[in-house]
Parts: C-alpha cells; sequence; structure tokens
C-alpha cells in the first residue's frame, strides 16, 4: 500500500512526530471529518513541537545549571530588594538580544543562584544558548585548558554561546595569568554577547580582588559598564526556610 510506503519514508528521513500523527489519525475515526489542510496542519505542528522540544533539552543539557529553577517559580515575597518588575523585564531576556550584561549582588543566601539560573533556563526557552559556571570551576577550566593545549577550542566555545553565566564571580582573588585569560574570553564576547554574574562582594570592591590593577581596569571595563544590577539585600533565605528555625530551635 502506498500509505505504508510513504511511512517508511517518514521514518527513514526521521520526521517521528510527523509519523506519530499520522498513525494516531489513522487509528481514530476523529479525523475522519476533518479536511485534508486541517490534518496536514496537524502533522506539520506535531513534528514542529517535537524537534523544539529536543532543541529545548540539548541547551538545557549544555547549559549545565546548577539548579533546575524557573522564572515562574521566583519567590517575590521575600524581603531582599527584589523589584518583581524588574526582574520579570529581565525574564523577557530582552537584554540578551541587545548583548547586556546582568550582575546580581548580595550577601550569602539571598536566592543569587536560583534567580540567575531561572534566567538561564528562560533564555534556554527563548531560543538562546547558555552555558553556567561556578566561578571556582570557571577559573579550572581555564588553567586546564591552557596546560592541555584546549584553550582555543574553549575560548570558541565560550564565544558561541549567547549567555555566560559565572556564578560567585571573584569568590577567590584573581591571578595576573587567570585576569589575562578572562581578558580574552571577555574580548570574544564584549557587545557580542551576555554575561550574568552574580557576586557576594559589591561592584566597588571588585577591583580589588585582582593581583594586577590594570588588568582589573580592563576586566571591569568590559563587564560593568553595559550591565543591568540587581544589588539585593536580607537575611539568608536558607536560615528562613529551615524546619529547625521555623520550630523554635
Amino acid at each position: 500500500m502506498l500509505i505504508n510506503q510513504a511511512m517508511e519514508k517518514l521514518a527513514q528521513m526521521k520526521l517521528e512526530g510527523f509519523l506519530d500523527g499520522l498513525r494516531e489519525q489513522m487509528g481514530s475515526p476523529a479525523f475522519g471529518d476533518m479536511p485534508f489542510e486541517d490534518r496536514l496542519g496537524l502533522l506539520v505542528d506535531r513534528e514542529y513541537t517535537l524537534r523544539e522540544n529536543r532543541r529545548l533539552t540539548r541547551r538545557l543539557q549544555e547549559t549545565r545549571l546548577k539548579t533546575r529553577a524557573d522564572v515562574e517559580d521566583v519567590d517575590f515575597r521575600a524581603k531582599r530588594g527584589l523589584d518583581k518588575r524588574v526582574y520579570l523585564e529581565l525574564a523577557g531576556c530582552s537584554w540578551i538580544s541587545r548583548q547586556h550584561n546582568l550582575i546580581i549582588t548580595g550577601p550569602t543566601g539571598v536566592g543569587k543562584s536560583y534567580l540567575a539560573c531561572a534566567l538561564g533556563r528562560k533564555a534556554c526557552r527563548e531560543g538562546y544558548r547558555s552555558i553556567y559556571y561556578r566561578f571556582s570551576d570557571f577559573i579550572r577550566e581555564l588553567t586546564i585548558s591552557v596546560v592541555d593545549g584546549s584553550y582555543p577550542k574553549l575560548a570558541a566555545k565560550l564565544a558561541k554561546r549567547d549567555l555566560l553565566i559565572i556564578d560567585d564571580w571573584l569568590r577567590d582573588p584573581v591571578s595576573a595569568d587567570q585576569a589575562r585569560q578572562i581578558i580574552d574570553i571577555l574580548d570574544d564576547r564584549f557587545r557580542s554577547k551576555s554575561t550574568l554574574l552574580t557576586s557576594q562582594a559589591p561592584v566597588p570592591s571588585w577591583h580589588e580582588r585582582f593581583k594586577d590593577p590594570t588588568l582589573a581596569d580592563a576586566i571591569l571595563d568590559r563587564l560593568v559598564h553595559d550591565a543591568h544590577r540587581l544589588e539585593l539585600k536580607g537575611d539568608s533565605m536558607r536560615k528562613n526556610t529551615s524546619p529547625l528555625t521555623e520550630n523554635g530551635h
């Protein structure tokens, strides 16, 4: 039968969504009275949705987010200085399309990482390619890549990502060699890609975290001037949500 041949060809072309939708239509009398154009449209939508879901899955996997976080689950009731309107505007990802940066600062436990991961996940849902690092892992990977000769490959990969997320930025002091590597990465991304940083240290204190002040000037010049800022405050949310705290221990 021609339909069997058509289904075999769909399988060979790996049009799995189209093929599954066709099988569903053939097995259900509910589609019998539907016009051909409508049935074809449903099949195309089925294939398109399947492919988009696969692309999203790949983007999320390559991002390697620390936490599964969603913008819809962000707690705006906590007293930490988070402006709901501003954050939801950032969740629209227009700052990424404009190649701006974002800096989230505040004391430990106020949810900086969660907010960053939620924005990273939303960026993936909007079709942007992202990648997440803790600062210590970022420095370690840069250092190892220089030693084993894979630095050009790593730099090329980072240059292609629409959003680079570095969590706990400047947790440790930065040597001159590390600063030079960071500058190279930022040069490739300057006003062409976006970077999101979270840090316990307020921005005015960043300069002193670098061993070489000249390199510090160069790095901060590439990061700070085109950056939106969320400056959080308040007690640790871990403390406020601890069952021991709730029970009075």
